[in-house]
Formats: C-alpha cells, sequence, structure tokens
C-alpha cells in the first residue's frame, strides 16, 4: 500500500503491458494502473476493485495488507469491470458487507453479477460517518456509465473521481508530481478525447456543480493513472478549457490510398494549407493508431478525409473514423472530403455526408482526381487547400 494522504492508501496494480482497452477500440501504448483506495477510519472501507483477470493477485494483496475480513464496506464508484470486476470474488468471502453506489449502479451491479447483495444506494450529496471522516458522494451519471459517481472524503479533501480526471498511463510513481509531466498530459488529453468526449455538455455542467459545491480539493485520485496531490485543481481546469469546443487551429487531413493518387491529394492539399499559414498533420488511417488520430481530431479546427473509391464507396479504414467522430460527438469542427477514382467515384461524396452526418460543418464540395493526378490537377489540390485554409477563419 502506498498512502494516498492521511488514512487514506492506494492499493492497485500497475498494468504495464497493457497495450489495448474496451476490447480492441483504444490503444494504450504506456500501459495502465487499476487504482483501488482504502480508507482506515473506525470503519475500513475499500473503493471500487480491479479487473477481473487480476482477481486472485487483488484478494492475495487484500488478505496480506488489510485482511479482508476487516472490510466495513465497499464503495463502486463504477462497475464498468475494470473497476468492479473482482466485486463477486470479494463479496464470496464477506458476502454481508453494504455496498455503497448509485441507484443505477445497484441495477448495474445485479446486470453483471446476479446477486443481491446489502446494497446501500447513494445519490449527490449523501454523507456516510465512517469516523473522523464523512465520504459525501457525487453522482456523474453517464460520465461516462450510467452508475458513474465520485466520493469526497470530507476530513483529507481527497476526492477519489473514478474514470474522470485519469488516464491509461503506467509511471515509476503513483503521483502526478513524480511522473513525466508531458506523457501525463499526453495521456489524459488522448482518454478525454476517445472516452469522455461525447459526454462534453454533461462534463461542463458536472464541473460547474462540482465547483458550487466548495468542497476543499487537496488531491484527486481517479481510477487509472498518477494521483493529483499538487495543485489538483489543474486537471479541472484543462477538462473545462477541452470542454468548451476546444481546438489547437491546425487541421488534421486523414486519407486511404491504393496506389498513391488520394496520398498526392493529401498532401498537395496540406502544403495549400501552409500556404496560407494553417498548420496540417497527416494520417493513413490503414497504418496509424486510430485512437491517436482521434485524439488529433479532437484538438483540430479543420477536418479533412480522403479516399479513393472501391465497391461504390471509400475505403475500410475510413469507417471506423467516420463512426468515431460521429460516436464522439466533436462539435464546432469544419470539414470537407476529397479522393481519387477510376470509374464511378463515390467515395469524397459519402465521405462528405459522413462529416455531414457527424455534424461537421462541411465547407466545400469534394475534391476529386480521375486515375493520377496531373500537374494542372496538383495545382487545383493545392488552391483546394488555400480554400479550405480560408474558411476557417
Amino acid at each position: 500500500m502506498i498512502q494516498v494522504k492521511d488514512n487514506i492508501y492506494w492499493l492497485g496494480l500497475r498494468d504495464w503491458d497493457l497495450r489495448r482497452f474496451h476490447g480492441h477500440e483504444l490503444s494504450t501504448h504506456r500501459g495502465s494502473t487499476y487504482n483501488t483506495y482504502l480508507i482506515r477510519d473506525e470503519k475500513t472501507i475499500l473503493v471500487d476493485t480491479v479487473w477481473t483477470p487480476y482477481k486472485d493477485e487483488f484478494l492475495d494483496l487484500l488478505e496480506k495488507e488489510v485482511g479482508i475480513n476487516n472490510i466495513d464496506g465497499i464503495v463502486i464508484n463504477h462497475n464498468e469491470p475494470d473497476h468492479g470486476g473482482c466485486l463477486e470474488a470479494l463479496m464470496d468471502k464477506i458476502p454481508n458487507v453494504p455496498i455503497y453506489c448509485s441507484k443505477k449502479g445497484v441495477d448495474i451491479i445485479k446486470g453483471h453479477f446476479h446477486k443481491d447483495w446489502n446494497f446501500v444506494p447513494v445519490k449527490t450529496g449523501d454523507r456516510i460517518n465512517i469516523g473522523k471522516t464523512d465520504m459525501l458522494f457525487v453522482e456523474m451519471t453517464m460520465i461516462h456509465w450510467p452508475d458513474s459517481m465520485m466520493t469526497y472524503l470530507t476530513e483529507s479533501g481527497v476526492l477519489l473521481s473514478n474514470d474522470a480526471f485519469g488516464q491509461h498511463y503506467c509511471s515509476k510513481s503513483i503521483f502526478m508530481d513524480e511522473a513525466d509531466e508531458c506523457e501525463v498530459y499526453q495521456e489524459a488529453f488522448k482518454y478525454y478525447a476517445n472516452i469522455l468526449a461525447p459526454f462534453t455538455p454533461l462534463i461542463r455542467k458536472k464541473i460547474a456543480e462540482v465547483k458550487a459545491l466548495n468542497l476543499p480539493i487537496e488531491v484527486i485520485a481517479p481510477s487509472h493513472g498518477v494521483i493529483w496531490r499538487k495543485n489538483p485543481m489543474q486537471i479541472i481546469e484543462k477538462y473545462d478549457l477541452w470542454a468548451d469546443q476546444y481546438d489547437e487551429g491546425f487541421v488534421t487531413i486523414v486519407y486511404d490510398t491504393m496506389y498513391n493518387a488520394t496520398k498526392k491529394m493529401a498532401e498537395a492539399i496540406a502544403k495549400g494549407l501552409d500556404n496560407r499559414g494553417v498548420p496540417s498533420k497527416l494520417y493513413n488511417s490503414a497504418s496509424s493508431d486510430v485512437s491517436d488520430i482521434i485524439t488529433e481530431l479532437f484538438r483540430s479546427k479543420g477536418i479533412l478525409l480522403g479516399s479513393c473509391t472501391v465497391n461504390n464507396s471509400y475505403l475500410r479504414s475510413l469507417s471506423g473514423i467516420v463512426d468515431s467522430i460521429k460516436g464522439l460527438k466533436l462539435k464546432g469542427k469544419k470539414g470537407a472530403a476529397f479522393g481519387s477514382y477510376g470509374w464511378s467515384g463515390e467515395a469524397p461524396k459519402h465521405l462528405s455526408e459522413g462529416l455531414k452526418d457527424a455534424g461537421v460543418n462541411v465547407e466545400m464540395e469534394p475534391a476529386v482526381c480521375k486515375y493520377q493526378p496531373t500537374p494542372e490537377d496538383i495545382e487545383d489540390y493545392i488552391r483546394f487547400g488555400e480554400s479550405f485554409a480560408e474558411k476557417l477563419g
């Protein structure tokens, strides 16, 4: 166990080898942690568990460090299997211990384990006294599951924030001030862009609600990644910024290509953007990490998608990109499409429609190329990039 503050301890596990999460949806280049916390007061409270594959290791750790029978209560801030996966194995040993969770949490825990344990549903503002401290609960409904909530410890000012303010990140230390700050923020931003972006309107409201509670927050301890103990409000301030139609002023160009015609178009468009002082980044969607692309799209002011035509549509690697833009509800972005073809030529049109359907403001008709671009065509695509830059304002 590692002391977080006062009588609160980190009792988690580091997963250095993790490279994919949410099935295979999200890349985790730097691993992750499963952060469980123990509160030792007049009552001993465990907050969350770890991912199911680590249940034996976790139970051994609990028995060694705490003594499982000494646990007086369990808080489940969120029952996704990476947090609540070991709950059943734990409850087999202490079946009558109360489980504090949101009302939705009761339904979700029952849905996962089909057991009727000693549930104590709580809502925002509810307090449970465990000795010197109260546990104050704040619901975080749909950030990012219906059952999500946070637990604030009044005596120490520690906010156990669950998925909010976390990162999939393993470090030499569990504390932000002892980790690589650049890496932490890279992973925190990626986490927000790929997981929390659809809930941005809710996040803005919840941040305002938490601030209105006037809680003296001295430490923010999420369920993944590092703990914020020096200037913990810095990550809340970042969330406030990211939740406000965030962009960094550049354009991300994502394309797939068979025989490089679309690639040549992408490079010419990028040159046109550069001519107007707008920086851009280019990604081949077939060979680039999708989670990293999504992170860059979230950062972008403009989105350009390109593909050659195959089977009357665009290449399959763009399908996931279009679906992700729609699902993540990236607001305030401007976009356009481009692509090459041999005879039918539907890809650019379908990409443009996909961007519109995803809520992107499509500013221009697609740029198209038949077979391979001529030098004159390349000049046209440079002008296309220049025109798009002007549309960005």
